[in-house]
């Protein structure tokens, strides 16, 4: 009897271990990682971006949902709402806050905190636009990509004189909220060079878009080159109709552009610009640290053309050009 009680009383005790082994494993589990997202339009158009972002993280070991939780926060084009948001992300207190969609997201970001690391993914020259001190050491709390897109506007003109030679003047479509100066100073210089007359076409609203094409009519714009900017890029199905409407040979920043039947872009992949900084967002939890990890640039840009677009406009593409293109869509 007494054997079968001592018996009992063990099995008890190691059940009550049993039960308690999950309790303490949870207990011991560090809490999930959270990272801010910070973009200056709205989710739709960022989708390849958001899943490059995405890719990122994995490639650095964080799964979304899994040991990561990413808290978006999306001004919709309303720039005015960025420091609002980036402060909810910093009560929220994230380990990172990714600040994407041009300078005002990071400037926001940096406004509302000195300590949270900020990865950035901004074309524009990230130490003219105050977001670092230099690029291989950012010094302060902010690193990130920078894929050279403002710094494009000469090369793409270039090219785009080589598609329409005859074209005397080129319309340029530019957000004036985001870097006018520096994209259009740049279009300029090469148009003086090359003997073009530049006409800028402002736009930062769906209906200042559709001035724009209209005042292109009016003034004998025979060409357009689109800044690059991410509140024109979520209205890129409206702009490429609008020039398809109006026959006017268009230049863009991004493939994203030509696959949508844009004619012409030249850059770089906007996309993979997005997967670097997913992965510097994983290295920084990981406890790497900003001031440490240099600003990246892209090596390699992309030049696409989209050939049914170019024979809806009834264009030849020169043999050079098609033998430069990295693409050709058909």
């Amino acid at each position: 009897m007494a054997s079968y009680i001592a018996r009992r009383n063990f099995l008890a005790t190691l059940g009550g271990a049993a039960v308690g082994w999950p309790l303490a494993a949870r207990a011991q589990q560090p809490a999930m990682s959270v990272v801010g997202f910070l973009n200056s339009v709205s989710p739709g158009p960022f989708a390849r971006m958001v899943a490059g972002f995405q890719q990122g993280l994995r490639e650095a070991g964080y799964v979304e949902g899994q040991n990561v939780t990413v808290e978006y926060r999306w001004a919709e084009g309303q720039n005015d709402q960025l420091p609002a948001l980036a402060a909810d992300l910093v009560a929220r207190q994230v380990a990172v806050i990714a600040a994407t969609g041009g300078p005002a997201p990071v400037l926001a970001a940096k406004a509302a905190t000195s300590s949270i690391p900020i990865v950035f993914v901004s074309g524009v020259d990230p130490i003219k636009a105050g977001l670092v001190a230099s690029l291989n050491r950012p010094g302060g709390n902010i690193t990130g990509v920078s894929p050279l897109l403002s710094a494009l506007g000469s090369k793409r003109l270039e090219l785009l004189h080589s598609l329409v030679p005859k074209a005397a003047v080129i319309g340029v479509l530019v957000n004036p909220n985001y870097d006018p100066d520096a994209q259009v100073r740049d279009v300029q210089v090469a148009a003086d060079t090359i003997g073009l007359q530049v006409k800028v076409l402002p736009a930062s609203s769906v209906e200042e878009i559709d001035k724009a094409f209209a005042a292109a009519s009016q003034q004998v714009v025979a060409a357009l080159f689109v800044a690059n900017d991410p509140y024109l890029d979520s209205h890129r199905d409206q702009i490429i109709a609008l020039a398809a409407r109006a026959a006017i040979p268009a230049m863009y920043y991004t493939r994203a552009y030509t696959a949508a039947g844009g004619l012409i872009s030249y850059g770089a992949n906007i996309a993979d610009a997005y997967r670097q900084a997913g992965i510097y967002t994983g290295k920084i939890l990981k406890g790497a640290k900003p001031a440490e990890l240099p600003v990246l640039q892209p090596t390699k840009f992309d030049l696409v053309i989209n050939l049914k677009t170019a024979k809806a406009l009834g264009l030849e593409i020169p043999d050079k050009l098609l033998a430069l293109a990295d693409e050709v869509i058909e």
